[in-house]
């Protein structure tokens, strides 16, 4: 997952807790162990070491020996690894992964990264040099020797989209920006360009041919999904996998910019509602259907959001025990929390509860079910609880263009979250009659439009309008171009006649009693554990 911070300042601290300077020349020696093993195993292809030198020592070491302190420069570092020039690139993007992660990244070293993923990646020029033998073979372009975890490589993805929407924000901070500076974001106007990251992201994406080996797994022709992206022929997972996550990397940069419509798209070869390459990285299981269910949220298809939530949230639930040592623990619990928001804003204008899980469904009343039963009431203490839950959990939305320097410097880091909550607010407040509409409907299977209207206090006319307007706010269209519901209740005018359709769901008892067994289990557990006198 990418680092957990939000905003930073400038500045990096230079001394360790000791008050030891750092010096980016001296490696210690478990550090000298770790990079040679490291290159050791990659020339190997040996993805299960890497994955845990990944996944557990490097993250060990950060926290024994840099805490609060970078880790040896790459100069420092490259000779006991033959001076290899890819994994130079791979142990610099770890360096500033964990720089953004520890500390406070300078300008400078912001600008950095994103040369450094540009040579990893060589945006520039569409090559990716990754042979450890040579430069001259591409990723973009040619035949990949290596293997990496899938961890790693989500990571990757994750760190990219991560540090740009970071950079965004910092530079939108105008106002305390110094001379030097100003100088030096004019200098390098093309670092963290937005056009420059959806290329990256759009490239490996299409070098990959991930969208034709999605297609021709199902017919049979590829194992792509049932490997998790792995190569065991001997070849290379590193440009299908990266072509794989670029996809959710996509969603996530189009929903930073508020284009849910076209973030969506981007998503469309995966089939979320399977188990897929994207499952087998809890960081990338997350990242997808929170932005995936925040995008539906934004395009009112509620239904869809509301059922992707509770999948994942229920997952969580039931696995998030087996990730209390992982690093992205913290992230997991965050998601988690700002998902239950978003299913209480969904709930709340699309109550649609009979979608979601028992255990979800008591977790939700835990945390929301006082507020749930406030913002039903449309006033302007319910609009307070939609800001406050939307601000919570919405993405942290950029402004993706330079600013203007010839104007005077002021900051407009949240002009773009202003904008998607002001868009938002308004919708709720479009919905506001609709709540009385549905009591209505909920209470008479038949109902005449004069009696509606009567109760209602307004208009045949004004009735025919709001009834419309109901229609139009509970159906969306969906990502296939069709017409979809959100109403748990529809109906249709038979001359003067409103003829009120409910849906109604099978119930679905096959849960209720294994959660039951369960229960039982535990007890029958707990009494053969009392000793009796």
């Amino acid at each position: 997952m990418a680092a957990a911070g939000y905003d930073y300042e400038d500045g990096l601290q230079s001394s360790v807790d000791g008050g030891i300077p750092y010096d980016p020349s001296f490696v210690p020696d478990p550090v000298k162990s770790f990079v040679v093993h490291l290159y050791r195993h990659i020339r190997e292809k040996n993805v299960y070491e890497i994955h845990q030198m990944y996944e557990t020592s490097f993250h060990t070491l950060s926290d024994r020996m840099f805490k609060d302190t970078p880790w040896p420069s790459v100069e420092a570092v490259a000779q006991y690894v033959d001076n290899d020039h890819v994994f130079c690139l791979l142990y610099r993007e770890m360096w500033y992964r964990h720089l953004y992660a520890r500390l406070s990244p300078t300008l400078k070293q912001r600008i950095d990264s994103w040369d450094n993923y540009c040579s990893l990646f060589q945006i520039r020029n569409n090559l990716f040099s990754v042979s450890f033998t040579t430069e001259a073979s591409v990723v973009l372009h040619g035949v990949v020797n290596m293997q990496l975890p899938n961890q790693w490589l989500w990571d990757m993805v994750d760190e990219f989209v991560y540090q740009f929407q970071s950079f965004c924000q910092y530079r939108a901070k105008m106002k305390n920006k110094t001379e030097q500076e100003i100088a030096l974001l004019r200098q390098h106007d093309q670092a963290w360009n937005v056009y420059g990251v959806l290329n990256f992201l759009q490239a490996l994406m299409e070098k990959s041919s991930i969208i034709q080996i999605l297609e021709q797994e199902k017919e049979g022709l590829e194992q792509f999904t049932a490997t998790d992206g792995y190569d065991y022929s001997g070849g290379s997972n590193v440009l299908k996998v990266l072509g794989y996550f670029s996809m959710v990397g996509l969603l996530r940069v189009h929903c930073l910019l508020g284009d849910y419509q076209t973030g969506l798209k981007c998503l469309l070869p995966i089939d979320i509602s399977q188990q897929g390459v994207y499952t087998s990285v809890i960081g990338s299981h997350i990242t997808t259907i929170y932005h995936y269910g925040f995008a539906n949220l934004m395009l009112r298809r509620y239904v869809e959001a509301i059922r992707e939530f509770n999948k994942i949230l229920l997952y969580i639930y039931k696995t998030k025990q087996y990730h209390q040592k992982s690093p992205q623990y913290e992230q997991i619990l965050k998601k988690n929390e700002q998902m239950y928001a978003l299913l209480t804003i969904c709930l709340s204008l699309c109550p649609q509860v009979k979608l979601v899980d028992e255990t979800v469904n008591s977790q939700l009343r835990e945390k929301y079910g006082e507020k749930m039963l406030r913002m039903q009431r449309y006033d302007d203490e319910s609009f307070a609880l939609y800001d406050e839950l939307f601000s919570y959990a919405c993405p942290k939305f950029i402004t993706p263009s330079a600013p203007s320097y010839e104007e005077p410097l002021v900051n407009y880091n949240q002009d773009a979250y202003r904008l998607q909550l002001k868009l938002f607010l308004y919708e709720v407040k479009q919905q506001q009659q609709l709540s009385v509409v549905r009591t209505f409907l909920k209470v008479y299977s038949t109902i005449s439009l004069e009696k509606l209207a009567t109760y209602m206090e307004v208009d045949e006319s004004t009735l025919r309008t709001i009834l419309m307007t109901y229609k139009h706010k509970t159906h969306s269209v969906g990502a296939d171009g069709k017409t979809i519901s959100n109403a748990d209740i529809d109906f249709y005018i038979d001359d003067d006649l409103i003829r009120v359709v409910e849906s109604k769901t099978p119930k679905q008892y096959g849960d209720y009693f294994l959660r039951q067994i369960v229960k039982l289990e535990a007890v029958i557990g707990d009494m053969d554990r009392i000793k009796l006198e």
